[in-house]
């Protein structure tokens, strides 16, 4: 039998008062026991807030991401290990793929964007700076910095792994330290991953800590610095809301939890097309991956009146090839429950909704199991019901089994769908499977207030559609309601939540110091070499070349058009361009003017500049006529080192006239050697 052990303050603690036997949801045997009543839930605290916090706040957000990256690669060489512990949940490989591989990968993506998307700095600029004085010497602008707290985090027993890493990975690369609570019923599956994580060596001391078993009261000790992430029962999440601490703290509380997702079959989609068939498929895959524990499966599925026997039937007939039994065994398609109690709990709730709807597939009490006794094993049958009156009914819409069971419904149209799917009262997500841009118009029109995300699926995107039922890191999990209210994921989003968001306000000089990235106005560095002759490490923020002006002639702009074909009116007839209320007459092609920019500010010569990669932010703000001059102001805005080779250097470009006003401004990027 597993001891599993919780890791606080540094030292690994073995089960003792208190601690609970965990079953195999396969053979009802006690196989792991955990918990322990003496955890000092203040020293964890401290050491989380005094050793691991300040360790990953003088990290980099790059640091952080490096750090991320390399701890993924370290869990994915050592997933099988995993993946074998992880049958006596009920699940299937393909289960654990969807948890193990489903977790590295979120914080591989995390790791990237942490990279691409985020600064090789300590804040987080949030937006351009807002000029808020006339004269052009006061500004402001938000930024984001980590708390200085910790985040605790909550997770259900369904994904050991995933449920872990996808809130672990934003918290770190916000720069805050963890300390996670996974379920009781799989928790010998987590420890695993935290011993993994903590052996590899690459996690900062107070990082990362691990209760296995009850919280006892560390929620009472946390302040306005902490955070607490929640994924469970709406019950429970009510519970841990209401913590008067929590409250009277203002400790920030994100809650993902009960939801009646929902599935919409298009009037389109009849019997025979691609999206049918796809949408079987689907609702198939939804109830018996993971044996239906999934936050996001399906539980409502809607269709067109006039198709509900064509879907009762095709729906069935996936079920019925989907085998029920021992996980461990390839040909299984669908494993147990996480435990008894749960199925127990199944049960209870289907027959709940079993008072508003027929059965019509699935008999919990007459179903086969191959290679496992059903009597003491955590089995069920996937169940279907269909749901004649979904206007009068009630738990269909307000009621979740979590397992494999989903109620068909009909529609009569468009409308009645969105009030049907409406009723849910929030969901984490719902799926419409349609070909028609108008029907996935109107249902985001009258349904998107009340989902976290909304999934479209057809014949053009089906065969890289990842599933209804799979969150991505890229995009927002979470949802209204009765889905908790709460977000996760969403990419950089979700490091936000781990970070306070400020106004700062104050001269450009100022500013520019704080966030590591020049503003207009702030000191300019011009008497030095030409910035393209120097290297990436000798570049300083503010370094500014001015060229000499040009004049743009007549001549310049007729040879441009011919040259690129760019004969717009405006260029080329003066009595039309005239009756144009933007143009004093004919005027000089925008991208000329960028051409002119680059020979007047480039340096010819071979150096560290070694690409020209981008263009961002262009706007014209003044026309330029033939007889007009123009000139170039270029300075260092930003730089962010790449790899050991190159960093990328933003430029900040302003063409301006003779008279010193702006005509143009953008962003350049370059790739600068070191």
């Amino acid at each position: 039998m597993l001891d599993v052990s919780s890791y606080a303050a540094g030292q690994w603690i073995a089960p003792g008062a208190g601690a609970r036997n965990i079953a195999s949801a396969i053979t009802g045997e006690v196989i792991a026991r955990a918990g322990n009543d003496a955890l000092d839930v203040q020293a964890m605290l401290s050491y989380a807030r005094d050793t691991g916090g300040p360790t990953l706040r003088r990290m980099t957000f790059h640091d952080r991401a490096r750090m991320l990256k390399a701890l993924a690669g370290y869990l994915n060489d050592r997933k099988q290990a995993l993946y074998d512990l992880s049958y006596d949940t009920g699940a299937t490989l393909s289960d654990h793929r969807i948890d193990v591989d489903g977790g590295i990968g979120t914080m591989m993506v995390f790791a990237s964007k942490g990279r691409r998307e985020m600064p090789d700095a300590h804040v987080y600029l949030d937006g351009p700076p807002e000029q808020l004085g006339r004269g052009g010497q006061f500004f402001g602008r938000h930024i984001c910095t980590p708390l200085q707290g910790v985040a605790v985090h909550i997770n259900a027993f369904n994904f050991p792994v995933w449920g872990m890493l996808e809130k672990l990975a934003p918290t770190l690369l916000a720069g805050v330290p963890a300390i996670v609570k996974p379920a009781t019923a799989t928790c010998y599956v987590t420890e695993a991953c935290v011993r993994m994580m903590l052996d590899s060596g690459l996690l900062p001391k107070g990082a990362l800590q691990l209760v296995s078993g009850g919280l006892g009261d560390m929620l009472d000790h946390l302040d306005c610095q902490d955070a607490v992430a929640f994924t469970g029962s709406a019950d429970t999440a009510l519970k841990l809301r209401g913590n008067p601490k929590l409250m009277e703290n203002s400790v920030r509380f994100a809650s993902e939890q009960d939801s009646l997702n929902a599935s919409v079959l298009g009037p389109d989609a009849a019997p025979g097309t691609p999206e049918f068939d796809l949408f079987v498929k689907e609702v198939q895959r939804e109830m018996t991956a993971k044996a239906g524990q999934k936050c996001t499966a399906i539980r409502r599925i809607m269709v067109p009146e006039n198709h509900v026997g064509a879907v009762l039937e095709a729906i069935s007939s996936r079920l019925l090839k989907t085998k029920v039994g021992d996980p461990r065994a390839e040909d299984t398609g669908m494993g147990a429950l996480v435990s008894t109690t749960q199925r127990n709990d199944v049960l209870e709730k289907a027959a709940m909704i079993g008072a508003e709807a027929e059965r019509v597939f699935g008999d919990p009490d007459n179903f086969d199991v191959a290679g496992a006794d059903a009597t003491k094993g955590a089995f069920l049958p996937p169940m279907l019901f269909y749901c004649r009156e979904p206007d009068t009914a009630e738990r269909v819409h307000d009621t979740e089994a979590f397992g494999p069971v989903a109620t068909v419904m009909a529609y009569r149209d468009l409308d009645h769908a969105i009030g049907l799917l409406n009723r849910g009262k929030g969901s984490l997500v719902a799926s419409v499977i349609t070909n028609d841009g108008e029907t996935a118009r109107a249902l985001v029109h009258g349904s998107a207030a009340f989902h976290g995300r909304l999934y479209f699926n057809n014949r053009a995107s089906m065969k890289e559609a990842t599933g209804h039922g799979s969150p991505l890191p890229h995009m927002v999990h979470g949802g209204p309601g009765r889905a908790g209210g709460g977000e996760e994921l969403g990419g950089i989003r979700g490091v936000m939540h781990y970070m306070q968001r400020t106004a700062i306000q104050g001269s450009p000089d100022i500013l520019t110091a704080i966030g590591q990235q020049w503003v207009p106005g702030a000191t300019e560095i011009s008497d030095r070499a030409h910035p393209f002759t120097r290297t990436f490490g000798d570049l300083d923020l503010g370094e500014t070349f001015n060229s000499p002006s040009r004049t743009v002639t007549l001549d310049d702009i007729e040879t441009f058009a011919h040259f690129t074909g760019d004969t717009f009116y405006a260029h080329m007839d003066d009595e039309a361009a005239r009756a144009n209320p933007f143009f004093p007459g004919r005027v000089a092609h925008g991208y000329l003017l960028l051409s002119f920019a680059a020979g007047l500010f480039v340096q010819p010569d071979p150096g560290p500049v070694l690409a020209n990669t981008g263009l961002d932010n262009l706007r014209f703000m003044e026309p330029v006529a033939a007889g007009d001059s123009i000139k170039v102001r270029l300075s260092v805005k930003h730089k962010t080192p790449r790899n050991d080779d190159y960093g990328e250097v933003r430029w900040h470009v302003t063409l301006t006239n003779q008279d010193d006003k702006p005509v143009a401004e953008y962003e350049l990027l370059t790739m600068n050697a070191y």
